[in-house]
């Protein structure tokens, strides 16, 4: 059995597996930037890409985001809280901001950022409508790469908009590629790299190649801009922009009173165009203009041949860098640009062979980096899957501000908000004050932190930037985030919904995988997010336990649709549900915070007795999920073998709600396992659990056994005893039910001709297998749990198995399929699941990937085929990718998948 970095309750008390020694380049960057001797991180990919549509920039009376701050309005109007761009960079207070802007001589509009439907335009929700690919980063961002595929014919805005809006729900969304716009390979692929060469000095590289068959002209406008920080209160300190006149060649001094001075040189004699990041009042309002200089100034010079559109001084707060080319076909031009605090360089030495030597270095450190990470055998396509899935978390950092307060309020030097707004969306989040570098869940689809998302993100980056890891995970528990009386922040459109409680889940994750990795253990992290989470535990048992019977509702928690019912609101039939899957969560986040408190007690014993009380607190938990009172309501179906949500209804009846989901699947997550020497090390708190065990033993015979030695005379503490364990991976392991050839789905396809249905006041309620995108606008339309795959979910069932198998060992096997008449130990089953799901995204026989489906350019073209884009979730029958298209995010955990597969399959069997 392998060790490694997997989850494994108390029997990971105090060990290590792996260590790593000397350092690598890279490594040494961020041991310099996490003590605080050089800012590695300042610089990196922390411009949005999409500020437009979003919460913050909503000033509306009916948090109409979508449409208060449209696509048409973006290239024209301030942002208020923050920038977005093509593969942009800034600084990590996003005071400037630099990014790519074309123009292919067709299109109407300037291409500066991604263009995408508004979730009440597509036919399944919000969607970018782009061809983008983040290929590589660096955790310090010291050298990073991404593709922009760009049209050469008009790119397709009505068309994608039309035909989106004609499909229903029942069709698949019409995309980029669907447009026959990419036909004839009549496109540009501009790759943009960055390559640092100290903190504050950024060498950017831009390769324009011509994918096509004729020769074909373009412009290319590196952009240099300020975040607009001035408008809002009077006498706020203006930055600006002009051309240096201290350089030999084209360049940019950007003065800032926080940032300091900055310099962009360039190579060549590009047009340098300035004008103002200030809204255009003129065009969106017809309201005269305040400044001649305004932010659509490039597109109105460039596209509509407005010559006075820009400032002929040379001087403003946004500055673009204008090329016209003109490329072979199958030909490349390159732009080679220079971002740094120091004086101006000569032109040979600005971009001669020293300027591309440095790319060179910085990505052979990359890869040094990398194979250090993954040091184990593995195919060329296994390593560069795992290398782009790593790039998409690591391009995923976005600034993001949102004061709340001021946000209700209106700023001092604008109109004061509707006064609906004081009672709307997030007012009782006044205390809110996010001015932060966060993990996204994609940039342009969900471009604001979620936090049961970023739980899962921060378990991959403990890979590769165990310190940013941490930093996230604290930042939401910190007063300006975290809600005075417990809660944790869920999302910006809602930041009261209630998401899963995995921090403490993650926080674990993240101790380990530092010290199993790099040695480190840094249990003055892992107190502090214990002290913290004691009060989201403590608000969870106030605010989600209705009948006070440790049985918990808890809304949707974040799995939209997967209910008959929409569980976050007030039921059409009355009452209130007991959920299956918000008392598991419940048990799991006690089982973590009990591994938390044995971990702080091996150093501190008084934390001995916080893990006694939630070792009573679990066992609790677990006697309300198996029976309920005198009547013993369970969520436990002993007939099916499964468990599920059970509707309470105001006569007093109560029935269980018979849909086979991941709601049934979520008590295997609450397990961990001891070890035998547990006691010894804790006596008060063996003593404290031997006396429970005695005097509570109608508690203790809900739980599999904490008494009954395992493998190794380990202790077991789970929700799920042995046979329930085997009858609910009968059904998750059927391939006619939950899994299917690329992971379990979240819910079984037993529904496709059993549909759960319930009668309610003349309506029928349905729940279907649906492996696709929903077929419904309920629960907002763009997410679906009935049928498709998501990693989030199969990454918690792997470990569990995992915690199973120290437990069980050998002799516990199931069968895998069911009725393969194969039978596998838990850990392979784990293993199986791992294979499946990094399945998605690897070749097949045939040379085809799952996640592309049916396209047959992403399937078969050499320039497509090899960059990933890493879905929101996947199709329960066939894999392809559904849902945001760039949600690395928690789909990124693959790369940790990749990781355990391969050192599983290095080991030899005595190993194993």
């Amino acid at each position: 059995m392998v060790g490694g970095t997997n989850g494994g309750g108390m029997d990971d008390i105090g060990r290590a597996e792996t260590v790593m020694t000397a350092l690598t380049q890279e490594e040494q960057r961020l041991h310099d930037d996490a003590a605080g001797t050089a800012r590695w991180r300042r610089w990196g990919p922390y411009v949005s890409e999409r500020q437009w549509g979003t919460v913050r920039e909503d000033y509306s009376a009916g948090g109409t985001a979508w449409e208060y701050f449209p696509h048409d309005h973006a290239r024209s109007r301030a942002y208020r809280w923050g920038e977005d761009g093509i593969a942009g960079i800034s600084d990590d207070h996003q005071f400037l901001c630099f990014a790519l802007a074309l123009w292919n001589k067709k299109d109407p509009i300037l291409k500066e950022r991604l263009y995408g439907l508004t979730g009440n335009e597509g036919n399944h929700g919000e969607d970018v409508k782009e061809c983008y690919f983040y290929l590589d980063s660096t955790p310090t961002h010291s050298y990073m790469k991404c593709l922009y595929k760009y049209p050469q014919a008009a790119f397709p805005y009505e068309a994608l908009l039309a035909e989106n809006r004609r499909r229903t729900r029942n069709d698949p969304e019409f995309e980029l590629v669907d447009t026959g716009v990419f036909d004839g390979d009549r496109y540009f692929d501009a790759f943009v790299e960055y390559a640092k060469a100290d903190v504050d000095d950024v060498s950017i590289r831009i390769t324009i190649t011509n994918r096509g068959p004729q020769r074909a002209e373009i412009e290319v406008l590196p952009t240099l801009w300020f975040r607009n920080t001035w408008s809002w209160a009077p006498q706020s300190p203006r930055p600006s922009l002009h051309r240096a006149t201290d350089a030999a060649h084209v360049a940019v001094e950007a003065l800032h009173p926080g940032l300091g001075r900055m310099l962009l040189e360039c190579e060549g004699e590009p047009q340098a165009l300035f004008t103002e990041n200030e809204t255009n009042y003129e065009r969106l309002f017809d309201v005269r203009n305040e400044i001649d200089y305004v932010k659509d100034a490039f597109h109105r010079y460039v596209i509509d041949g407005e010559s006075d559109a820009v400032n002929p001084l040379g001087e403003g707060t946004k500055c673009a860098l204008r090329y016209a080319l003109a490329i072979d076909p199958g030909a490349s031009r390159v732009i080679r640009l220079r971002l740094h605090s120091g004086p101006p360089a000569s032109p040979p030495a600005a971009f001669g062979t020293a300027f591309d030597d440095l790319f060179d270095k910085r990505k052979a450190e990359a890869n040094e980096f990398y194979e250090r990470i993954t040091p184990f055998p593995m195919s060329d396509d296994l390593r560069a899957i795992q290398r782009q899935a790593f790039a998409g978390m690591l391009w995923s950092k976005q600034f993001y501000r949102y004061v709340v307060e001021r946000w209700l309020e209106g700023d001092p030097a604008g109109p004061p908000p509707p006064a609906e707004r004081l009672d709307g969306r997030n007012h009782e989040w006044v205390h809110m004050y996010a001015d932060d570098v966060l993990s996204m869940p994609d940039k342009w689809e969900y471009p604001w932190f979620a936090s049961w998302d970023l739980a899962f993100h921060v378990v991959t980056f403990s890979l590769i930037d165990p310190a940013f890891a941490k930093e996230q995970l604290l930042l939401l528990t910190r007063e300006w985030y975290m809600h005075p009386n417990g809660q944790l922040p869920a999302y910006e459109w809602a930041f009261g919904d209630v998401n899963p409680p995995v921090h403490a889940w993650a926080a674990l994750r993240v101790y380990r995988i530092e010290r199993e990795m790099y040695g480190r253990t840094d249990t003055l992290f892992l107190e502090r997010v214990f002290q913290k989470l004691l009060m989201n535990f403590t608000w969870w048992l106030n605010r989600k336990d209705a009948d006070e019977n440790d049985i918990f509702q808890g809304g949707f928690l974040g799995l939209d649709n997967i209910g008959v019912f929409d569980r976050n609101a007030k039921l059409p039939t009355g009452g209130h549900i007991d959920q299956a899957d918000g008392t598991a969560w419940m048990g799991m986040y006690c089982m973590n915070m009990l591994t938390i408190a044995v971990e702080l007690a091996m150093t501190k014993p008084a934390y001995e007795d916080i893990a006694s009380k939630f070792f009573e607190h679990f066992l609790r938990i677990a006697e309300a999920m198996n029976h309920v009172g005198e009547k013993e309501i369970g969520l436990w179906d002993d007939e099916d073998g499964f468990y599920y949500d059970v509707l309470h209804l105001p006569s007093g009846e109560h029935d269980p709600l018979r849909v086979r989901s991941t709601v049934g699947l979520a008590p295997l997550f609450a397990v961990a396992t001891a070890q035998a020497t547990l006691g010894e090390k804790l006596p008060n708190l063996r003593a404290r659990v031997e006396w429970f065990l005695a005097h509570r033993p109608d508690l203790a015979d809900n739980v599999a056994s904490f008494v009954m030695p395992g493998v190794n005379g380990r202790r077991l503490l789970s929700i799920v005893n042995r046979d329930r364990l085997s009858r609910i991976l009968y059904r998750m392991l059927d391939e006619s039910e939950f899994l299917s050839p690329h992971g379990v789905r979240a819910l079984s396809k037993y529904h496709a001709l059993r549909p759960f249905m319930i009668d309610s006041n003349g309506t029928t309620h349905m729940v279907g297998y649906e492996p696709a995108e929903s077929r419904t606008g309920a629960f907002g339309g763009n997410s679906n749990w009935r049928g498709p795959v998501w990693f989030p979910i199969n990454y918690l069932i792997i470990e569990a198995l995992q915690v199973y198998h120290y437990y069980y060992g050998d002799d516990f096997t199931i069968e895998c399929p069911t009725g393969s008449g194969k039978f596998m130990n838990l850990w392979d089953v784990a293993m199986e699941l791992e294979r499946r799901l990094i399945g998605l995204f690897v070749r097949d026989g045939q040379g085809k990937r799952a996640v592309f489906g049916t396209c047959e350019r992403f399937q078969a073209d050499p320039q497509w085929r090899d960059h990933i884009p890493f879905y929101e979730y996947f199709n329960g029958d066939t894999g392809a990718g559904l849902g945001a298209s760039h949600q690395t995010g928690w789909t990124g955990i693959v790369a940790k998948m990749i990781r355990q597969v391969a050192q599983y399959d290095g080991r030899s069997e005595k190993e194993r």
